[in-house]
């Protein structure tokens, strides 16, 4: 343990903003700085009492945690591993499935680089492979179908793990991160990937402040630059009505599930919903005209793809209400008369599920993601040339969705009408869409050179 006398205790920082007062001891070991925050004045006082009397005790203070050695002794016996375990056991029954694998691959990354570079280190995929599927699912962790490799990488990692006051070292800290910010391959991960992945470490971090394994959150005070996202639809993938009308028909011609599925997909180009609702509509849903024109919507349930190993019931997908809304709301949304025609037309071709759903799985319940994956990527190879097809256009059909707010936004809709049908804040909306938004820019150019006399508005 690399301790120091060399330490400065300075006067409870106190800061009161519009809603809360924190309190913040701040104090320096060697030449860093530490500081602690707390909601009360009393907690910050005793804290800051104890720095003092180890301080005037004598008592060196170690350099890794800035605590004093009596205080930093127990820290160094938490494993970095079974602390790890434990918040996901903390954060799993409240935590919806898709966010438990998020985390768990966020608390993958993580702990790779809190591992000792000693030999003997497992297999990288079958390390990996035993942290993301076994170590950091609750559900799944003790059972009785556990791999033996599996348990022998366990096993060698918690013997190699790190504690939990090593994260204070800035060096180790900017390792983790900088393993939470790369691909298996070597290559930067996207943007949103990183900085969803910082966000669990910060809070597992704060977590470990809540226990006492340290003395503040080291994620605070560290110059690291996160990779910035930029948060907004690229055009290139945004397809317009033609190429639209062509994916569908191409979909269509797929072998096998294609016929059944142009409904599904018609859904997220003609009515913006997301994959995981669309898979989710049912009869009762739909509120259609007989004859024809103009239907709608109605929205209450969404069941995103997790995995059966982080879903409660060990169902594939998982129940959830709309994004962005509290259990039981619901959205409406329009159908053109397009749409309406589509989902008739399917309805009175293929019937519906047991449960009523317009697109039941072949042998399981629930449509299954590789399903329409597989025909979204078939149709794309009917209907472009391989050049197109190389590109991002349409890569996903999540695009679709895209596709479907732009036109609405192009066509002159408002944006508080547009959000509301698409399920999304208006200011979600106009960050996400605003590089999708075309034709205003040559109307503002217009009127910029009619105001230089140069050429008349139109």
């Amino acid at each position: 343990m690399d301790t120091t006398y060399d330490v400065r205790i300075w006067k409870t920082d106190i800061y009161k903003g519009k809603t809360t007062t924190a309190y913040t001891v701040m104090w320096k070991v060697a030449n860093k700085r530490w500081k602690k925050r707390f909601k009360t004045a009393a907690l910050a006082d005793s804290f800051r009492a104890e720095l003092l009397s180890a301080a005037r005790r004598g008592e060196a203070f170690d350099v890794t945690t800035g605590l004093p050695v009596s205080a930093a002794r127990p820290t160094q016996a938490v494993n970095w591993l079974d602390f790890a375990c434990s918040y996901m056991d903390m954060k799993w029954p409240g935590a919806a499935a898709t966010y438990r694998r998020g985390m768990s691959e966020a608390l993958t990354a993580a702990t790779v680089a809190m591992l000792d570079e000693v030999n003997g280190r497992p297999d990288p995929v079958v390390l990996r492979r035993a942290l993301h599927r076994w170590a950091f699912n609750s559900a799944r962790r003790d059972g009785p179908n556990q791999p033996g490799d599996v348990r022998e990488a366990l096993a060698w990692a918690r013997r190699h793990s790190r504690s939990v006051a090593s994260l204070a070292d800035p060096g180790v800290l900017r390792s983790v991160l900088n393993s939470i910010s790369t691909r298996l391959d070597g290559k930067p991960a996207a943007a949103t990937v990183a900085n969803q992945r910082r966000r669990v470490l910060y809070n597992a971090a704060e977590y470990a402040v809540e226990l006492g394994h340290l003395p503040a959150n080291p994620l605070v005070g560290l110059k690291w630059k996160a990779p910035k996202p930029s948060g907004a639809v690229d055009r290139r993938t945004v397809v317009n009505p033609v190429q639209a009308r062509t994916l569908l028909a191409a979909v269509r011609q797929t072998r096998r599930s294609g016929p059944r599925l142009v409904a599904f997909f018609a859904l997220m180009y003609f009515a913006a919903l997301r994959p995981e609702e669309a898979v989710n509509v049912r009869a009762g849903n739909l509120s259609l005209p007989a004859g024809g024109g103009w239907g709608e919507i109605h929205l209450d349930e969404a069941t995103p793809h997790a995995g059966a190993e982080w879903t409660n019931d060990g169902e594939q997908r998982d129940r959830r209400q709309l994004k962005g809304r509290a259990r039981g709301e619901h959205r409406a949304v329009p159908a053109p008369p397009e749409l309406t025609e589509l989902l008739k037309q399917h309805v009175d071709a293929f019937g519906l599920g047991e449960d009523g759903r317009l697109f039941p799985g072949g042998r399981v319940v629930e449509l299954p993601k590789i399903t329409y994956i597989r025909a979204w990527q078939a149709a794309r190879s009917i209907a472009f040339t391989p050049e197109v097809a190389a590109s991002p256009l349409a890569a996903t059909p999540y695009s679709l969705r895209h596709a479907c707010v732009s036109t609405w936004l192009n066509a002159g809709v408002p944006a508080t009408q547009v959000a509301e049908w698409a399920g999304h804040s208006v200011e979600v909306l106009l960050k996400v869409y605003a590089k999708c938004v075309e034709g205003q820019d040559t109307q503002a150019r217009r009127r910029v050179m009619a105001a230089l006399g140069r050429t008349p508005p139109l």
